[in-house]
Parts: C-alpha cells; structure tokens; sequence
C-alpha cells in the first residue's frame, strides 16, 4: 500500500512540473518556473522509483503515472490556461483511464 503513496506523490509532482513547464515558454519565461519544473521531475522520478521498490509492478506504475497525469494535465490546461478540450478528447481520455483500469484489475497480486 506504501507503494501506491508514493505513486501519487510522483503523479502530483509530475503534474506540477508539467504545468509549470507553461510558464518556462513565450517570450517572457519565468526563472522561477524552471526551478519547479526540475525539482518536480527530480521528485517525481524519485516517489516513483520508491513505489517501485515498495512493490508497484513496473507496467503498472508507468501506465498509471501516465494516465493519470496526461488527464490532469489537459484538465489543468482546460481550466487555468482555457486550451480546449473537446468531447472527443475527453473520450480519449476516458479510454485512456479505463485502459489503465484494466491493466490493473487483471495483474496478479500476491496474497
């Protein structure tokens, strides 16, 4: 179970880099950003590396991970920085989740 904290410590600092990578662009990037967006990454490879190590298959991790952060990233984008989301996307998404929701409902899990 520890596993899987700290599989969502690395999904939320994955999540926060990626934002923030926003402000790292354009033609006025922030100094700060960049700072947040490698403490992030650094973060968020180390919580994953330790749920790994905590018993999280390796597949799955990575899957969850990343679908988990790909749907918060377009739904940050879609709320604070209005980049569309269309039905069509958010279908995708769903598939996305539900995919990952399978791959986790059909691995063995020790006793």
């Amino acid at each position: 179970m520890l596993g899987y904290l700290f599989l969502a410590v690395a999904i939320a600092t994955e999540v926060v880099a990626t934002t923030f990578l926003k402000f790292t662009s354009g033609d006025n990037p922030k100094w700060w950003a960049f700072v947040i967006v490698v403490v992030g990454y650094v973060a968020s490879f180390f919580a994953l590396s330790l749920a790994l190590g905590r018993g999280v298959p390796l597949g799955i991790a990575y899957a969850i991970w990343s679908a988990v952060g790909v749907a918060a990233i377009a739904i940050i984008s879609w709320v604070f920085f209005k980049e569309s989301l269309t039905w069509v996307q958010i279908a995708g998404l769903v598939l996305v989740i539900g995919g990952v929701g399978l791959l986790e409902l059909g691995a063995k899990h020790p006793a």
